[in-house]
């Protein structure tokens, strides 16, 4: 197949732009950054080097694929400390890009990277931004098929925790204690889009993903235990505390209140309620695994 992935090579693109070329397939990497050219022709794949608010560009590209992997992510939208960017707004902007190119271009076949949280319309803080771009693409013509992806949270965000561990000695959230709750490998959501473009595809439909299920003080064992610290704890804090620590720090105020009110929702299981009605199979790589990059990280911040 023909197959174009947007989203440069990141955590997910590079694991899934490798296995789709080791199938044989024809593999065309969308990114912003000229230098990315190389890295992706040294993977096998053919590199466009151009932007996701240039419709003519992602048309252009898309022309011609049988496939095409949608995504967004808040860094392509701006830094999280400019406090002027819009990151709703910008990312509901590249999601109407991507349905017009879908539109000009014809392509029937669509892979949508969404997530967790994305069948809510309130309530999932920063989330919001994935239940607006799933809505914008279902306006796509019937016949364009679409399957939306919808990770859960990613075992990488936790390396966020690092600096708190090193100035602090523990790990600060609004939510915390025993109460179980998904993580996944990016590795494993990449496994996971590479088997459905290889699968049937027809109307609208949702797969979730996650690669384990451990709760707050879990994973403050397991990543206590990598790193040295057997009793790191995972101590919970308001959310207004926490809101206060992010601007005193420079956040963006709307990433800033956006994460607060999406961790909040992982407290009270209002972001998972549809994963649990429509659960998957757990993936291969699991939080101890991933624990050994979490040490890794750790030792090079020293």
């Amino acid at each position: 197949m023909n197959i174009v992935l947007t989203g440069s090579l990141g955590n997910i693109g590079k694991p899934l732009a490798k296995k789709l070329v080791q199938k044989n397939h024809s593999v065309t990497v969308i990114s912003s950054k000229t230098e990315r050219k190389e890295e992706i022709e040294a993977l096998g794949a053919k590199a466009a080097i151009g932007s996701m608010f240039d419709i003519d560009f992602l048309s252009a590209t898309f022309k011609g694929a049988d496939t095409v992997f949608c995504m967004e992510t808040l860094d392509a939208a701006g830094g999280f400390f400019d406090k002027e960017v819009d990151f709703i707004a910008a990312i509901n902007q590249i999601g109407s890009n991507y349905k017009h190119a879908i539109e000009q271009s014809g392509i029937k076949r669509v892979v949508h990277l969404s997530s967790i949280g994305a069948h809510l319309d309130k309530g999932n803080g920063i989330l919001i931004f994935h239940h607006n771009v799933e809505n914008i693409l279902k306006q796509l013509p019937g016949d364009v098929s679409i399957k939306f992806i919808r990770p859960v949270g990613f075992y990488t965000n936790m390396f966020s925790f690092v600096q708190t561990i090193k100035t602090k000695g523990v790990i600060i959230s609004n939510y915390g204690g025993d109460k179980k709750e998904p993580w996944v490998s990016p590795l494993d959501i990449a496994d996971a889009i590479s088997e459905e473009m290889e699968k049937p595809f027809e109307g609208r439909t949702v797969r979730y993903v996650a690669s384990d299920e451990v709760s707050p003080n879990e994973i403050a064992r397991v990543l206590g235990e990598a790193i040295g610290k057997p009793d790191l704890k995972w101590n919970v804090i308001t959310d207004e505390q926490l809101l206060n620590a992010w601007l005193a720090i420079g956040f963006n105020p709307q990433i800033a209140k956006g994460f607060v009110e999406m961790q909040a929702s992982q407290g009270t299981g209002l972001l998972y309620e549809d994963y649990y009605h429509n659960k998957p199979t757990l993936g291969k790589v699991k939080l101890a695994d991933f624990a050994k990059d979490f040490a890794a990280a750790c030792s090079e911040e020293e």
